[in-house]
């Protein structure tokens, strides 16, 4: 590893570590906010049922916050193993995976219109699935997102549910799928998508618990890092190329950008590699 190379993972490991202590901090207080509501609850019988649910709002807020000092604590064990020269560069999404006792997850980002502004990704097969989404419009990222709703498809029944995506979703040899949204009360601005989920992760409370964490802490909590330390993709190079292709042959973006899908899509490879070569001048484009 290059020295710089080196100082930048060891800058990112304390940066992690420092978010989880901090994360632990504010878990301990809100524990505490709990504990004197519960306490007023006998003290305090008029009031019990207030300080029962207030108290139930404090014990919720401390698991997330716990939730998010693990997966900063996972992130940076696994950066300084990296470091030492074990294992392969890791990324945010790694810990989130293997805190859900997968291999690959994905996060996706979208905007009101339910377009794919970026993703975060564990893993190569989890990058295919998200560019999948991208290409084709469908998944399940894309119907969590604007269904604001769980979604979970197993088996064949992924092939039925989406005729373009399922089959190239199963090729990977992934035989089930999970996708939750993120979301506050007021919109829903992504979804957290798990591959080959393990059994009864759907509805559990440690899957609540890490996609609270994911919504309230990581991507929008006073300690928000929306690039997950570097490993967020945005789709800006792809917009970009969109918009020098509508040029290069007279049509609109839109349909610049679905020309883009195409080609990523018979090819098989990324709309980010179409758009670079775009971008590069590939006359073949």
């Amino acid at each position: 590893m290059e020295p710089h190379g080196y100082e930048e993972a060891l800058d990112v490991a304390a940066t992690a570590r420092g978010r989880a202590a901090r994360a632990l901090e504010r878990a301990a207080r809100a524990a505490a906010a709990a504990e004197r509501h519960e306490r007023l609850v006998v003290s305090d019988p008029d009031s019990a049922a207030f300080h029962a649910q207030v108290a139930e709002t404090h014990r919720r807020t401390a698991a997330c916050h716990r939730s998010s000092a693990a997966l900063h604590a996972s992130f940076a064990d696994r950066t300084s193993a990296w470091v030492r020269g074990r294992g392969s560069r890791p990324r945010f999404m790694t810990a989130v995976a293997d805190a859900l006792g997968t291999d690959s997850a994905a996060i996706t980002l979208v905007d009101s219109a339910q377009n794919q502004l970026a993703v975060a990704v564990s893993d190569e097969p989890a990058l295919t699935a998200q560019d999948l989404e991208f290409v084709l419009g469908e998944g399940p990222c894309r119907d969590a997102a604007s269904g604001r709703c769980p979604v979970h498809s197993v088996g064949e029944e992924i092939e039925r549910r989406w005729p373009g995506y399922g089959p190239a979703l199963t090729s990977m040899g992934i035989t089930s799928v999970l996708a939750v949204p993120l979301e506050t009360q007021a919109a829903c601005f992504g979804a957290l998508a798990v591959f080959d989920p393990r059994a009864g992760l759907l509805g559990s409370t440690h899957l609540a618990e890490v996609t609270a964490a994911l919504t309230r802490i990581v991507l929008l909590g006073p300690d928000a890092d929306p690039e997950l330390y570097g490993g967020t993709d945005h789709r800006e190079t792809v917009q970009q190329a969109a918009g020098v292709l509508s040029v290069r042959v007279g049509c609109g973006v839109g349909d610049a950008l679905a020309l883009i899908k195409a080609r990523a899509f018979a090819e098989e490879t990324t709309t980010e590699a179409i758009a670079r070569r775009i971008l590069n001048g590939d006359p073949y484009l």
